[in-house]
């Protein structure tokens, strides 16, 4: 099992998500924020490996407004060099990486322009994790998105577009099960349908589910994911205490974690912890586990 976090490391000064405002943009602007983002994800994978940490989701701002029309900056070309060093860092030191588009990203929404951003949106994903030179286990998720006052055409139309999907996005692309709309049941029907993996919320499953114990709607999440797509990846939180329903927690339960832990006891899955302190929650984690290995 391998644990990790989103996006930003508090430790270490740096960021690898600086971006700017639209109105700014430039091709030297771009230049500038994309190397200096490269050179710091480069130093917060190697703080993770100094302390165990072997899965991290790479933030979305690694090259601002990739997907966006105001763009002709070659990244890719630019920085191929510099990306492809991370990808060999990562498969060196088998490292799991993931990404997590904004909530923008709709493919059912009955908005057409919505669903054309969208698609940009995670074609320039992709096109990071390619040009990093990562296998399909890298792994872009999105929620399956809106209702839209019809739940049933929703469902429909979010199978009928990652259908049409090109393979280089569907090989990336899970699913996950969200707190108000989709459950993990809602994610399988769409799973039997389409073929899209479906990745295990299990703060989600706490907030939204259809009566089934956490070890049963992660066994059927897991259950939908293929060799090519790796060793399957869940997402892991609690409840901040006396925040709203569905906030996340601001540093990890332990003994809510460990709970977790022995309720999937045998079930081979890598851990995303979605909670704000980031790298100090995954450190404590990762003690959590080895203690539990050793037992």
């Amino acid at each position: 099992m391998r644990i990790g976090y989103p996006c930003i490391n508090r430790s270490i000064g740096c960021q690898s998500d600086a971006t700017f405002r639209l109105a700014s943009y430039s091709n030297s602007m771009m230049e500038a924020k994309v190397s200096g983002n490269l050179a710091c994800l480069q130093r917060i994978l190697e703080y993770n490996l100094a302390k165990g940490i072997l899965f991290f989701r790479i933030s979305s701002q690694l090259v601002p407004f990739a997907s966006h029309p105001i763009c002709d900056f070659p990244w890719r070309r630019r920085f191929l060099g510099e990306l492809k060093s991370v990808g060999e860092y990562v498969r060196k030191k088998g490292i799991r990486i993931s990404m997590h588009p904004d909530q923008f990203v709709l493919l059912n929404s009955p908005d057409l322009g919505v669903h054309e951003r969208s698609v940009a949106e995670l074609a320039y994903h992709c096109e990071a994790l390619d040009a990093m030179g990562l296998a399909p286990d890298a792994k872009v998720q999105i929620h399956v998105g809106g209702v839209y006052g019809d739940r049933a055409a929703a469902i429909a139309r979010f199978e009928e577009r990652y259908r049409r999907l090109p393979s280089a996005i569907r090989k990336r692309l899970v699913i996950e099960n969200d707190d108000r709309l989709y459950a993990v049941s809602d994610c399988i029907r769409i799973h039997e349908t389409c073929g899209v993996p479906v990745l295990f919320d299990s703060f989600h499953h706490e907030c939204l589910n259809a009566g089934e114990s956490v070890r049963e709607a992660l066994k059927a999440a897991m259950g939908t994911w293929g060799n090519a797509d790796g060793v399957p990846m869940t997402d892991y939180s609690s409840q901040a205490p006396g925040g709203r329903s569905g906030k996340h927690a601001e540093t990890i339960d332990l003994a809510h974690f460990e709970k977790y832990l022995h309720s999937a006891k045998k079930l081979d899955f890598d851990v995303m912890l979605e909670i704000k302190d980031k790298e100090k929650s995954a450190i404590k984690a990762l003690s959590i586990l080895r203690k539990m290995n050793k037992g």
